[in-house]
């Protein structure tokens, strides 16, 4: 909340001030570099390049839409983290998709946050915080720690420590790169999660890997169901590879089309060998969310 009252426009002293090469301002100890780094003003676009150590290489369209639709209204709530370069010039340390989506609806400005970095700190940092975030996909996730590794010349102990996750899943993550480039584009497009992928890895063979990939993604199996059919062919059964989704139960064949018809979407319903299961309802929108919440009440 601290940051908010620093909060300014970019007036005409600052602007005066970033664009005075004679008085460029490249670290925190040169002269009125307590008057831009650590504050959050309005940055025209134009004056800001991406980030070329950004992790991620793929923007879902429809979901930068929705943000841009979302900033047309509310504007940018949380602003974006920007380096210094020479004279009145910028570049992206974190908010691509904010950058992106501002742009996307012709915005001029955005605010950002004003740092100042190396080339190795500025990559330390976008990978760091990139790691942070919920919606990168697994493979992204390694991609980051192995650049930790290989550019910042971090050990997995120290990268643990920087990144606030156990060693474990640090070695967990970058196995995940040992997997055949068609397993590691199935689970960065979604179709396999990070427990398909870990059970995978136990296959050395890569036509058996991608034996078992096509069999995944054919019959929809579980983590679990995948863990089998790595274990039967470990153990020498690769026949059972043929295994089957377990078949619904009449109870819940009954009700499906019903359940469909009351929730407005098909409703997905998965059990386990064991009979326990879960039922997915789909929504669309927020709207169709809340309209689904109202009716399970």
């Amino acid at each position: 909340m601290a940051k908010a009252t620093k909060k300014q426009a970019l007036g005409r002293g600052l602007s005066a001030l970033l664009s005075d090469s004679g008085s460029d301002i490249n670290s925190a100890n040169d002269k009125n570099a307590d008057k831009l780094v650590g504050t959050i003003i309005e940055l025209e676009l134009d004056s800001i390049e991406v980030n070329p150590y950004q992790p991620r290489t793929y923007f879902n369209e429809e979901a930068l839409r929705e943000l841009a639709s979302s900033i047309k209204e509310l504007g940018v709530i949380q602003p974006i983290t920007v380096r210094k370069l020479d004279g009145n010039k910028f570049q992206l340390v974190s908010g691509e998709r904010r950058f992106r989506a501002s742009k996307l609806i012709g915005n001029k400005t955005i605010p950002a946050y004003i740092r100042i970095a190396n080339d190795q700190e500025m990559l330390e940092m976008a990978l760091v915080e990139n790691i942070q975030r919920k919606d990168l996909d697994p493979i992204e996730v390694a991609l980051s720690y192995q650049r930790l590794i290989d550019e910042i010349n971090l050990t997995q102990e120290e990268m643990s420590q920087r990144v606030g996750k156990k060693r474990s899943t640090v070695t967990n993550y970058l196995r995940l790169l040992k997997l055949d480039p068609i397993v590691q584009t199935g689970m960065r497009d979604g179709f396999l999660t990070m427990g398909h992928g870990r059970a995978l890895i136990n296959v050395e063979n890569q036509d058996d890997q991608l034996a078992i990939y096509e069999k995944v993604l054919k019959q929809k199996l579980s983590v679990r169901q995948t863990e089998l059919l790595v274990k039967n062919l470990k153990e020498g059964t690769p026949e059972t590879l043929a295994i089957e989704k377990p078949e619904l139960p009449k109870y819940v064949k009954k009700s499906l089309k019903g359940l469909s018809e009351y929730f407005g979407h098909k409703v997905d319903v998965k059990v386990s060998t064991n009979n326990k299961g879960k039922i997915v309802i789909p929504f669309h929108s927020e709207e169709d969310f809340n309209r689904i919440k109202k009716l399970l009440q």
